[in-house]
């Protein structure tokens, strides 16, 4: 365990309830702090997990970081936190009430992956279902509870089959949410594979050219397939994922700007600082400063669309 303001960012590996099903968790939201505190973890801390959260809220309003923005999830909203984002939990957790779904992508078949856009650009924000809307969301949650509840009644391989059909058809109707709120975007092939090699060499290199010849596309490809998903350029996309990088360690580690300059394979602070600056009006000193002041206020306001949520 690690205090806020410590150099790093919690890595969380699915560590399934004893006697829970596999690749899946049911629980009231009030239980995460003592869930995570049996795995020696803070949820106030800032963590990166290896699997979804599904956040739905009944009662109180929970405060969340994620990808350094402030987040707050009023009572009738959902949230769904996915694998590459960076999250902390602020306020509000121990006295709320609501349920919490964490899953592993592998629950889902591909065809449900796709339908329900479970892979990038991420979806920004919490969930606020109309009253017509929210009813068949909370029907489905009810039968996928009542199901996770029914170990032992069911047979194992029944109980699972049942569940990852009723997570999926929860999932599609919370991603039409989404949809109606941020529009359809297609994700192909191209995009796929520059959003995977981004993620891994994004602090390797930082020119489009490098990861097209990687890859076996042209530039131009690229960028069509990122004007296709995002309505940004691949050169866009890839400043974009530096940019949030380095907005998580700027809000959730204390390193000196000369330390994430260096992590983010800038030769100096000072390329660092005009990068940072030229994308975000501010400077890193300056964004710091800022944002823990953001991250306490009551209101969110929505970044635009890119890697991991911003």
């Amino acid at each position: 365990m690690f205090k806020i303001g410590q150099s790093r960012i919690a890595e969380i590996p699915f560590r399934p309830a004893a006697g829970a099903l596999p690749g899946l968790e049911v629980l009231p939201l009030a239980r995460l702090a003592r869930r995570a505190a049996g795995h020696g973890f803070d949820p106030r801390t800032p963590a990166r997990a290896a699997f979804h959260h599904l956040l739905m809220v009944e009662e109180g309003i929970v405060r969340l970081t994620v990808d350094g923005e402030p987040l707050p999830v009023p009572p009738g909203a959902w949230l769904w936190i996915r694998p590459e984002q960076v999250y902390r939990f602020d306020e509000g957790l121990e006295h709320a009430q609501g349920t919490l779904i964490l899953f592993q992508l592998g629950l889902l078949d591909p065809a449900t992956v796709a339908a329900a856009g479970v892979d990038p650009p991420f979806p920004w924000g919490a969930l606020q279902p109309s009253r017509h809307e929210a009813a068949p969301i909370e029907r489905t949650l009810e039968l996928l509870m009542e199901a996770y509840r029914e170990t032992g009644v069911l047979r194992l391989d029944a109980q699972i089959e049942l569940i990852r059909h009723l997570l999926a058809a929860l999932v599609l109707r919370l991603s039409h949410l989404y949809v109606r709120e941020r529009g359809a975007s297609r994700t192909g092939e191209a995009f796929r594979a520059f959003h995977a090699a981004v993620e891994r060499d994004f602090a390797e290199s930082r020119t489009v050219a490098d990861y097209a010849r990687a890859l076996g596309y042209s530039s131009r490809t690229l960028t069509r397939a990122c004007l296709a998903a995002t309505g940004g350029s691949a050169k866009r996309y890839l400043d974009d994922r530096i940019v949030l990088e380095a907005r998580r360690l700027l809000v959730h580690t204390e390193l000196p700007t000369s330390a994430v300059a260096g992590r983010l394979g800038f030769p100096t602070p000072t390329a660092f600082s005009k990068f940072f600056k030229h994308h975000t009006g501010e400077t890193p000193t300056d964004y710091r400063s800022h944002a823990s002041g953001r991250s306490r206020g009551s209101d969110a306001v929505r970044p635009e669309s890119g890697p991991g949520g911003l």
